[in-house]
């Protein structure tokens, strides 16, 4: 059975506490316009900072486009967030200088209390997260402006990530590490509409699949091997995953 996480990380704090539990807190949000961008498409991928706040809904931020809405936006890509780790990954291992925002997040957040950044290795598949508010006892006593977030998906790099990246510099194919290294971000579904901005609160309140981390849904999905019925029948049973990664993982099941 492939661990949830690494055995360097097992003894540190983790998100697998009582909730509600702070975690973080929301240092920016980017909305982009769709813009010419290569191949003569339109792309919305570069995020800018929004200095107000700004409504949440099923489709996303209000401000925030999509220009192709086949393959990004819509209820199950309706939020991206990324961990500034992975600029700090690719900056080091290809000798750049690509700065936050440029990949396509909506949100940035930053560690609280100890704990560990939200990153692949530490959020799960089902994880809902409240930004804003603020909690008591372990009851919300916010206004019902606070956003909740679901993560339903890994986000799958693609091609305009070696075309962003290489506006600026010519670099190998990029899109594909980050693929081979599970290091994209997520998508979230709203649970519940709202206003976010910089600043807010990040509480994680429901975790009903703590062994579901992206790390591990990445480390299936890339692998070569096959695996017992028992190993990838719990998350074929998570109802909120994209069924397109459930596709995946059914082929990874022992003949």
């Amino acid at each position: 059975m492939i661990s949830t996480l690494p055995a360097t990380a097992q003894s540190k704090p983790d998100f697998n506490q009582d909730l509600p539990l702070h975690i973080a807190n929301l240092i920016c949000v980017r909305a982009g316009k769709a813009m010419p961008f290569t191949r003569e498409e339109m792309s919305a991928i570069d995020k800018a900072p929004i200095k107000a706040p700004v409504a949440v809904n099923f489709m996303g931020l209000a401000t925030d486009e999509q220009a192709d809405r086949k393959h990004h936006g819509g209820p199950l890509k309706a939020v991206h967030q990324l961990a500034p780790a992975t600029y700090e990954r690719i900056n080091t291992e290809f000798g750049l200088k690509v700065r936050v925002g440029t990949l396509g997040e909506n949100l940035t957040t930053e560690a609280v209390n100890g704990l560990p950044e939200m990153t692949e290795s530490t959020v799960c598949i089902g994880d809902v997260f409240q930004y804003g508010g603020h909690f008591e006892n372990g009851q919300d006593n916010s206004n019902n402006d606070s956003v909740q977030l679901s993560i339903v998906q890994p986000r799958r790099p693609c091609y305009k990530i070696n075309d962003q990246i290489g506006q600026f510099t010519k670099v190998p194919n990029i899109a594909a590490w980050v693929s081979k290294q599970g290091i994209s971000g997520w998508y979230f579904q709203v649970v519940r509409d709202g206003i976010i901005d910089a600043d807010l609160p990040v509480y994680l309140v429901e975790r009903p699949y703590p062994f579901a981390t992206l790390e591990t849904l990445w480390q299936l999905a890339n692998s070569k091997e096959k695996y017992n019925t028992e190993v990838i029948e719990p998350w074929l049973a998570i109802e909120c995953l994209e069924e397109s990664w459930k596709v995946v993982l059914r082929k990874k099941i022992k003949g």
